[in-house]
């Protein structure tokens, strides 16, 4: 898994019990997919559709900070299939993870449109061609 982003919980990201709120990590991860599939598919028209059961497996702190990392699983027609983990930058220690997201491509009309992808592709490589 790659490792893109990193984020620092600071205390207007904690619930009442002083760890970080699930919701603000839900929403860390979101960004995150929607980036990484807007990089991916070269288009800035892209959408949430599905995520799959949510495993919170720890929580963070105050101060603690966070990295979110993005697995590609399949390329479909119009969609980019990821899977994601937050971890504990320091120690490792898995934070959350999400099996299954998908992203749909949209077209201009806001349909979903084939985005013809079928790998990954970096961006320092189409710089250089």
């Amino acid at each position: 898994m790659r490792f893109h982003t990193r984020k620092w919980v600071k205390p207007e990201d904690l619930n009442p019990n002083g760890t970080l709120f699930g919701g603000k990590l839900l929403a860390w991860l979101d960004e995150e997919l929607a980036l990484y599939s807007i990089i991916q598919l070269e288009n800035t028209k892209v959408v949430t559709k599905y995520m799959s059961e949510i495993n919170f497996k720890s929580s963070a702190r105050q101060g603690d900070i966070i990295e979110l990392g993005i697995d590609v699983i399949k390329f479909g027609i119009t969609s980019l299939t990821l899977k994601c983990e937050a971890r504990n930058m320091m120690t490792r220690e898995t934070i959350i993870t999400i099996d299954h997201t998908t992203m749909v491509n949209l077209g201009s009309d806001g349909k979903p449109k084939a985005h013809g992808k079928t790998e990954i592709e970096f961006v320092k490589d189409r710089l250089q061609q």
